[in-house]
């Protein structure tokens, strides 16, 4: 299973931005609420309007006001809901961003089918996420050329995310060299039926980036990802 992704922050700058976010979000609450007691106001004084000029043959009766006065009353309900949703909204990005900071310098699992190897020989962790129980996967890793340097089988693989480790030896036992390598993964039920198994690689988080909506995890080459797609913490 994932591991959980919660924690205090680490980083200033991450929770200088959340702190700005729920500023901003206190701030459109209370405009929404101004705009709310604006238009409370102006229905009032229409209506003491209309009520000083009707006609005194014709008068407005109590079903006309009470409908008018609902009216209102729903105009009102669905600010002070906007504004609640709002609220909430805010409390949920502080939350992320948080989350995120807590994750600065940690390696992760997240999509992807590469491995690196080091130049001491030590290769980064990999792993996969399966839909399903599987009877028997297949592990093949292959270079740049596409020639396969190491493969190897497992038996009764549960379901969830499975991370493994090579030693980055090849089939002779030799160390490969440095650089990029392929993953491909082949997983079987019981039934002898294809599994649909999702790779997953390692990137180290070396910060946050906070923008417009949920913030992303800066992984450096592997690019910018979202809380979602972290599978396990390593």
């Amino acid at each position: 299973m994932a591991n959980d992704i919660l924690g205090a922050a680490s980083s200033g700058s991450a929770a200088s931005a959340a702190t700005a976010a729920a500023a901003a979000a206190n701030t459109n609450a209370s405009a929404a609420r101004e705009r709310t007691a604006d238009l409370s106001e102006q229905f009032l004084t229409l209506l003491v309007a209309q009520m000083k000029n009707q006609d005194p043959l014709n008068p407005m009766d109590n079903s006309q006001m009470t409908s008018q006065i609902a009216q209102i009353n729903t105009v009102s309900g669905i600010n002070d809901l906007n504004d609640t949703l709002g609220s909430i909204t805010g409390q949920i990005d502080t939350s992320q961003r948080l989350q995120a900071s807590a994750l600065i310098g940690r390696n992760v699992l997240v999509p992807g089918a590469e491995i690196g190897v080091g130049d001491e020989g030590a290769a980064t962790p990999f792993g996969m996420e399966l839909p399903e129980d599987a009877a028997e996967i297949t592990v093949t890793i292959s270079d740049a050329m596409g020639t396969v340097v190491h493969q190897s089988s497992y038996e009764d693989i549960e379901a969830g995310v499975q991370s493994f480790q090579w030693d980055g030896k090849d089939a002779s036992e030799q160390a490969v060299g440095a650089g990029n390598y392929q993953l491909n993964i082949e997983a079987v039920n019981a039934a002898g039926e294809a599994i649909d198994v999702q790779p997953l690689s390692m990137g180290y988080v070396g910060g946050v980036v906070a923008g417009e909506g949920a913030p992303k995890l800066d992984l450096g080459p592997k690019g910018l990802v979202s809380l979602d797609d972290i599978r396990q913490i390593i």
